[in-house]
């Protein structure tokens, strides 16, 4: 397996390179090496898809501090692949206190993290939001190996739609050294093109909340750099999973001929 420094230069690498990073979201080991079976570069955690393996309403504090540091040591073991890892708010609303879980993750294994701007019940205000990116940046930069920090503006899945709040906040997070920026919620390829057309560093999009007609190549041409998933891998998965229940239910087993087989599961999960 390579070592840390490895996956984080490797990280690095692929958001400094031509074309688009498609970063999957899973969320324990197996799905963890089900992806990098298929062949992505890299993977991200996901909050809600570990709250949806927990049994619980995702939300803020939904899981502890603990229970997302251990969720990204499980994830980071079981790859060769460089992980990214939802890290909330830090847990915290102070800078310095908030940036600490960047450096305790990348103890975990992980070479990339984000923050959000959000306090569990507010946006924070924006001078307090630059400090907290701008202190995260700090502890990005002292870990000793190469770390992707990305900055996160949650206006638009908070009940705040106001665009041009939130590309002066991605602009104000870039200005204070995020190495990619991310505002949840764009949905549209033109809200795209216009955020993308308003920053330099690469902006992450989550489909999640996109337009799910949207190609790669679309938003490519739109200037997106990086697309993740957030905890929408994990909907499917138990949509699938609710699909065969109910059918059993009824009396019928039709749902086995779409499980996977016991073999690949076996050839994936030695490997």
């Amino acid at each position: 397996m390579p070592s840390q420094a490895e996956k984080g230069q490797t990280f690095r690498d692929l958001h400094a390179r031509p074309g688009m990073l498609l970063l999957p979201n899973p969320w324990d080991a197996g799905t963890a090496k089900l992806l990098q079976s298929l062949g992505f570069e890299a993977l991200a955690t996901t909050s809600l898809g570990m709250s949806n393996a927990l049994g619980r309403v995702d939300g803020d504090n939904a899981v502890s501090r603990e229970e997302l540091l251990a969720n990204c040591r499980l994830i980071a073991g079981a790859t060769d692949l460089p992980v990214n890892a939802d890290l909330e708010n830090g847990y915290a609303d102070d800078p310095k206190q908030a940036a600490t879980i960047l450096r305790d993750a990348a103890e975990a294994g992980v070479v990339g993290g984000s923050l959000e701007d959000w306090s569990g019940e507010t946006i924070y205000d924006f001078n307090h939001a630059v400090e907290r990116v701008a202190a995260a940046v700090e502890m990005a930069r002292s870990l000793g190996v190469p770390f992707i920090f990305t900055a996160r503006a949650e206006n638009l899945i908070r009940g705040r739609s106001d665009l041009d709040d939130t590309i002066k906040r991605l602009k104000a997070f870039e200005r204070a050294g995020a190495d990619v920026l991310y505002a949840p919620g764009l949905r549209d390829l033109a809200t795209m093109k216009r955020v993308a057309a308003e920053v330099r560093k690469p902006l992450n999009v989550v489909m999640s909340a996109g337009d799910p007609d949207l190609t790669v190549e679309q938003m490519a041409a739109a200037g997106v750099k990086r697309i993740s998933v957030g905890g929408a891998l994990s909907r499917l998965a138990l949509a699938a999973f609710m699909d065969g229940a109910r059918e059993m239910q009824a009396g019928r087993f039709t749902w086995m001929r779409r499980t996977l087989p016991t073999p690949e599961l076996k050839r994936v999960f030695a490997g």
